[in-house]
C-alpha cells in the first residue's frame, strides 16, 4: 500500500498535532508539520514538491497558479476555514487537485475585536510595560460608555461586535455597500453615510470581506475625516486599509491610535513602522486563533483527509 506525503503548513506555535487525533491516518501516510513561513515561490515549490497533500492554515501561505502548476506530486489541498481566497481553484481544478474546507466559528475574532478595542481605550500594553521596567501610571485611558462605535461591515462578525458595544453603552453607528436601514435596526445601530461614520465614530471597527471592492476602501481621504481622538480597529483584513496612509495618519497623530491584527504582508516585516510607533496596538494576525477553533480547524482536516485517502 502507498504511503501518502502530507505537509502541514505554517504551524507557527506547533500545535497542530496536539489539536486533533491524527491517529486515524497515521497508517497510510506521513505527516510533517513546518513551523516557519516560506515567503519566497521557489522555497516554497521546494519545499513541498514531494507532498500528495497539502494542509494549509487560512491564507498564511497562498497557493495561486504559478505554484501549484509546479507541484505535480499533489493531489490534495486541506485548507481551514470554509474558504480561502489565496488558493487559485482554477488552477487546482485544471490540475486534478481536490480542495477541501473546515468548518468555522466567529466568536474567537469577535471576542479578540474587543480586546484590541478595550486595550487601545485604556493603553494597557504601555501600562504593562511601565510596570514591568519598573515604573507605574503613565496614561489616562479613554472611556467607552457614552461615545460612538462605528462599525464598518454589519455582517456576521460586525453585528456581534456591535450589540457588545452596546452593552457597553456606546452609541452604534454602521456603514457598508450593502447594508440596510432594517439591517442596521437589526444590530441596534443607525446606518449613516461612509463619511458620517468616519466623523462620528470615537472607535472604528472594520468587519468586512477583502474584495476587490473593499481593498483600500479606507485611506487617507477616510482617515482624514476621523476625529484626532478617535481609534481606527482592524482585526478584518490588512489590504482593506491604505497601509500607509494609516502610518502617515499615525505618525501626524491625526487620531489618537490604531489597533491592529492583520497587515499588507505577513508576518510583518521586522523593520515595519507597527513594530515601533507608540500610538499602534499591533498583534500577529491572533483574532481567530484559540483552542476550540483549532480544535475545530485540525479535527476536520482529519476527517477530510481520511475520507480522501479512504477513495484512493
Amino acid at each position: 500500500m502507498k504511503k501518502y506525503k502530507i505537509a502541514v503548513l505554517d504551524d507557527y506555535q506547533n500545535v497542530a498535532l496536539d489539536s486533533a487525533d491524527w491517529s486515524a491516518i497515521c497508517d497510510r501516510a506521513d505527516v510533517t508539520v513546518f513551523q516557519n513561513h516560506l515567503a519566497d515561490p521557489d522555497a516554497v515549490i521546494e519545499r513541498l514538491l514531494p507532498f500528495d497533500v497539502i494542509c494549509v492554515m487560512r491564507e498564511r501561505t497562498p497557493l495561486p497558479r504559478n505554484i501549484i502548476e509546479r507541484l505535480p506530486n499533489l493531489k490534495l489541498i486541506a485548507s481551514t476555514g470554509p474558504g480561502n481566497a489565496s488558493i487559485d481553484m482554477s488552477a487546482a481544478g485544471d490540475h486534478g487537485i481536490a480542495v477541501v474546507h473546515t468548518g468555522y466559528r466567529s466568536d474567537p475574532t469577535i471576542e479578540f475585536t474587543w480586546a484590541l478595542i478595550l486595550a487601545s481605550a485604556r493603553n494597557i500594553v504601555t501600562e504593562s510595560n511601565s510596570v514591568r521596567s519598573g515604573g507605574w501610571q503613565q496614561t489616562v485611558g479613554t472611556d467607552l460608555r457614552g461615545k460612538t462605535l462605528g462599525v464598518l461591515g454589519l455582517g456576521r462578525i460586525g453585528s456581534q461586535v456591535a450589540r457588545i458595544g452596546s452593552a457597553f453603552g456606546m452609541n452604534l453607528v454602521a456603514w457598508s455597500q450593502n447594508l440596510t436601514p432594517e439591517t442596521a435596526r437589526a444590530a441596534s445601530a443607525t446606518l449613516v453615510s461612509k463619511d458620517r461614520l468616519f466623523e462620528q465614530a470615537d472607535i472604528l471597527t472594520i468587519h468586512l470581506v477583502l474584495s476587490s471592492r473593499t481593498r483600500g476602501l479606507v485611506g487617507a481621504a477616510e482617515l482624514g475625516k476621523m476625529k484626532p481622538t478617535a481609534r481606527l480597529i482592524n482585526a478584518s483584513r490588512g489590504p482593506i486599509v491604505d497601509e500607509q496612509a494609516l502610518i502617515t495618519a499615525l505618525k501626524n497623530r491625526q487620531i489618537a491610535g490604531a489597533a491592529v491584527d492583520v497587515f499588507d504582508i505577513e508576518p510583518l516585516p521586522p523593520s515595519h513602522p507597527f513594530r515601533t510607533l507608540d500610538n499602534v496596538l499591533a498583534t500577529p494576525h491572533i483574532g481567530y486563533v484559540s483552542q476550540g477553533l483549532y480544535n475545530t480547524f485540525y479535527e476536520d482536516t482529519v476527517s477530510s483527509i481520511r475520507m480522501w485517502l479512504d477513495s484512493q
